[in-house]
């Protein structure tokens, strides 16, 4: 299973995505779902011993695994523990029916600088679109056959890099309460999860992306989606930044939440390229005063 794939190549090319995969990518940033292709290939930090031994160097609250057979909603309850360690669980992901997730890969030199090679190549659009590019992150997605992510979003702008194994991610337009209510919104940007609560009517309102080895797909700041991995082990890598955008929206659905609580109904901000200055300039003001 630790076997590179032969139709990808193991060394870093001059450039990952090629010039129609940045030519969409300028085209749909920051707000349109898209796919895109890599050559990153089988790289050696993203095999599975690489991986498992970086899982076992980073702290606790960098590492997350479960049980992956799970329903596509948790609906607030908690995914089940898989009863073995990060390494044993990466390692053997093939027979584990677990879901690995490495957090801030960064925190590692050698995937700090895979991470920013690969954000540097789509920089120029990024900058010109939102602004500074804040707070680069990445995070590794190491799933066993069948298993499912379930629902929820993210609040920084994506590209899931799929490396090995298949999964399909649907995904649900971003900014619409029917998807994500805004008290969910509220409470997550106050300190709360971000899990959100499944119904079956939501589906046919989801678009399906399916991914392989060699395709990447743009996920928009805080798009709800869930994953359901192939028949065969998956190892997928997310590059991640923030903008002054995403945390003045952020910051606005903080301060909504006040609002609420203060009895009012608040409206929700309003999505890129609406700057929600107002909103996030008081929730900021409110931080600072509180210390």
């Amino acid at each position: 299973m630790n076997m590179p794939n032969p139709a990808f190549t193991s060394v870093m090319p001059a450039a990952v995505f090629d010039e129609t995969s940045r030519a969409a990518f300028a085209a749909s940033y920051p707000e349109v779902p898209h796919k895109l292709v890599h050559r990153l290939g089988f790289h050696p930090l993203m095999q599975l011993d690489a991986l498992a031994t970086l899982g076992e160097t980073l702290g606790q609250s960098s590492v997350e695994y479960n049980r992956a057979e799970l329903p596509l909603g948790l609906n607030g309850e908690k995914a089940p523990a898989n009863g073995i360690g990060i390494g044993e669980t990466i390692r053997n992901i093939a027979s584990t029916g677990s879901w690995a997730a490495l957090k801030n890969i960064e925190q590692s030199p050698p995937y700090a600088d895979l991470l920013m090679d690969l954000l540097d190549e789509l920089r120029p659009t990024i900058e010109a679109r939102t602004g500074a590019m804040l707070k680069p992150q990445g995070f590794v997605f190491v799933t066993s056959p069948n298993g499912v992510t379930p629902y929820h979003f993210d609040p920084e702008h994506n590209i899931l890099l799929q490396i090995m194994g298949s999964k399909q991610m649907t995904m649900f337009p971003a900014g619409d309460a029917q998807f994500a209510p805004d008290e969910t919104h509220e409470s997550y940007h106050t300190g709360g999860p971000r899990d959100l609560y499944w119904r079956d009517e939501l589906l046919p309102h989801g678009k399906a992306w399916s991914l392989s080895p060699g395709e990447a797909l743009y996920v928009p700041v805080m798009s709800p989606h869930f994953v359901r991995n192939g028949p065969a082990p998956s190892v997928s890598l997310s590059i991640t930044w923030r903008s002054e955008w995403s945390f003045a929206e952020a910051d606005a659905r903080a301060f909504n939440s006040l609002l609420r609580k203060a009895g009012l109904r608040p409206r929700a901000p309003g999505r890129w390229p609406a700057t929600n200055h107002a909103k996030a300039l008081g929730w900021r003001l409110m931080r600072r005063i509180r210390g």
